[in-house]
């Protein structure tokens, strides 16, 4: 007798119990897009015969073997009919339940049901606010204040399974999803098929081969990660406080390490040490003499993609709280209780730990990289991540696969390979120049295609001042006289735009070099939760203002996406924070901290959570973190 796989209740309808196991009529089969109207639907449901979307009938549910590092999912059956892109209500499902998949749904209109069935297959069945897992970890902030259950924000809106997705097949439009290893029950593996399949699977730790990384080390984008650093923490200093044991082996128990000198880093840095500073030296008085904290950073500076006043800041933080800044240092090797580090002078340091955080940056998740190899040879050619056109469509899906967050990077045309022809177009006036209020409307106008001229633009108009940028256009001027004798002896030790104003002038060939400055500056759109937002909003938006149907032309309206960044921010302790905000001088100390801390708040994905964050904020400072271990 077949087995049946998981029948929502929703899919029961007026069945009798048994009704679907004493009947020999086989079910109608999973994820079937039954063809008759609506009023012949419901006359069948009337008479007992129901459509299942979840539903599969095999002897025994197979497991997806993997072989040679690729799933072999072609035993995964599937009977019925596969979703179908000629139906008026495609389907659409989303892999992931991270930031860009959860802002997909929450910007996902409820009456878009209508148009589009939605299904989501994550194997984590719940959001998590990840700015805050540095405060989970010491205990700020309680594990269930930042997570919010998939099934509540998908209410009303669509399907949920608790799967993991083990294998894209982009030419037949299905995917096979796994329930859990690791639940304790019998795996149970199914297909399903899509018409819009919406990628949002985020990325993996990056170790960059560093020997010794996965085995002695605690990463840090889960709340499982949080949870197990907040409980070797504990455990340190409990070995610590045992008698007769030598000083030097207790150092090395309160010895911390965090490696990564980005938010992340920073910010678990930052709250180790208040969890000591303000909690811990309490309990255990004897011991924090011997406590140490080291971030590792390979660059000269933390914090480096903020404003260098920003970094400064924070160095100076640190240092005023005992936390030491191993910057301009590369770690070669993590063995257990110890990390080799190369220092800036070439000489090499072993530096002992209790725990050591590892966040050092992302790489490309498995699934990904099989993607790239199912679509047509040629169209992804990004190894960090599916490349994607401006609308987010993976290149290669013909428009039946959108990548977003972690998982996608927009490919961008460079200006360089038009440089002719962008100045004879800005050339208005033929005189084989260009003024500033030509270049300033020639980056407006080919903002449209080349989206990196956008940030530009916006200098010479004036927003952010003219001086600002006028530099790069004095650095490439300056750059193609170096090349021209004639010039230098024209304007000796200047060159002949040292002094920039409204009638300056730039020739093919400083425009040419300007135009390379530019397309050097292009990179990938950061991995974090902002920009990941605002991809999966983007996409919702799309599919409710347009039709949006694999292999059909977006209408003209329909605008590419664009990121706007809104600032940066990041904890760096005892109440401080700093804020890198655009058009806004550098905001640190205790201001900038309960902005932070407002923002951090206000931001939680619910009330239930905005709630629960604003009890615990309240709770540490009258009652002091919970250090206990259960």
């Amino acid at each position: 007798m077949p087995q049946l796989g998981t029948i929502p209740d929703s899919a029961r309808g007026a069945a009798q119990p048994g009704a679907l196991l004493a009947t020999r009529k086989p079910l109608v089969a999973p994820f079937q897009r039954p063809r008759a109207t609506r009023r012949e639907s419901k006359r069948v449901k009337r008479d007992g015969a129901h459509v299942c979307s979840a539903t599969i009938v095999t002897d025994r549910p197979p497991q997806v073997q993997v072989e040679n590092g690729k799933p072999d999912t072609d035993r995964v059956p599937i009977r019925g009919y596969s979703a179908d892109k000629q139906l008026d209500r495609p389907r659409v499902v989303v892999l992931g339940s991270g930031w860009a998949a959860m802002s997909f749904v929450k910007a996902f209109n409820k009456n878009d049901s209508n148009k589009y069935e939605l299904i989501l297959v994550s194997p984590r069945n719940y959001f998590l606010y990840t700015p805050l897992l540095p405060a989970v970890a010491t205990g700020t902030i309680e594990q269930r204040s930042i997570v919010e259950p998939v099934r509540k924000i998908m209410r009303n809106k669509g399907k949920y399974y608790e799967a993991i997705c083990q294998d894209i097949d982009p030419k037949n439009k299905n995917i096979v999803a796994c329930f859990p290893k690791d639940t304790g029950l019998e795996e149970a593996c199914f297909r399903i098929p899509y018409d819009i399949l919406v990628v949002a699977v985020g990325s993996i730790n990056n170790t960059f081969g560093c020997p010794g990384v996965e085995e002695n080390t605690f990463f840090f984008k889960s709340i499982t990660d949080a949870n197990k650093l907040r409980r070797q923490v504990s455990e340190c200093f409990e070995r610590a406080s045992l008698p007769e044991l030598e000083r030097a082996e207790r150092q090395k128990l309160l010895s911390f390490v965090v490696v990564g000198g980005g938010p992340t880093g920073v910010e678990v840095a930052a709250e180790l040490h208040d969890m000591i500073d303000e909690d811990l030296s309490r309990l255990y008085p004897e011991l924090i003499q011997d406590v140490r904290i080291r971030i590792i950073e390979l660059q000269d500076h933390l914090l480096s993609t903020y404003d260098r006043a920003i970094s400064n800041y924070t160095a100076k933080t640190f240092k005023r709280a005992g936390i030491e800044a191993m910057v301009n240092s590369k770690v070669q090797e993590v063995r257990r209780g110890a990390v080799i580090v190369k220092l800036p002078d070439g000489s090499t340091q072993e530096v002992p730990f209790g725990a050591c955080v590892w966040s050092t940056g992302v790489a490309i998740h498995p699934l990904m990289k099989q993607l790239q190899e199912r679509l047509p040879e040629g169209t992804q050619t990004n190894f960090r991540s599916i490349l994607t056109d401006g609308y987010l469509r993976a290149e290669g899906s013909n428009g039946s696969i959108f990548a977003v967050g972690d998982a996608s990077s927009i490919a961008q045309p460079r200006a360089m390979q038009m440089a002719g022809e962008l100045f004879t177009e800005a050339d208005i006036n033929k005189d084989g120049k260009l003024q500033l209020s030509e270049l300033r409307m020639m980056l407006n106008k080919a903002s449209s295609q080349y989206s990196h001229f956008a940030e530009h633009a916006r200098f010479l108009d004036g927003k952010y001042g003219v001086y600002r940028w006028g530099n790069m256009v004095k650095g490439a001027v300056e750059s193609a006289n170096r090349l021209n004798p004639v010039a230098r002896k024209q304007q000796p030790g200047t060159g002949i735009m040292a002094e920039l104003n409204e009638n300056s002038e730039l020739t093919e060939e400083q425009f040419v070099d300007l135009l390379k400055k530019i397309d050097n500056g292009l990179r990938a759109l950061p991995a974090t939760a902002q920009v990941a937002k605002q991809q999966g909003e983007f996409v919702a938006h799309l599919m409710h203002k347009h039709r949006v149907r694999p292999g059909e032309v977006l209408p003209k309206d329909a605008k590419a996406f664009k990121y706007s960044h809104k600032g940066s921010l990041a904890y760096v302790g005892k109440d401080r924070a700093v804020m890198d905000v655009p058009g806004v001088s550098p905001l640190t100390g205790y201001g900038a901290g309960l902005l932070w801390r407002g923002f951090e708040t206000y931001s939680q994905i619910s009330f239930r959570n905005l709630f629960l964050v604003s009890v615990d904020w309240v709770r540490t400072k009258a009652f002091g973190r919970d250090i206990s271990r259960v």
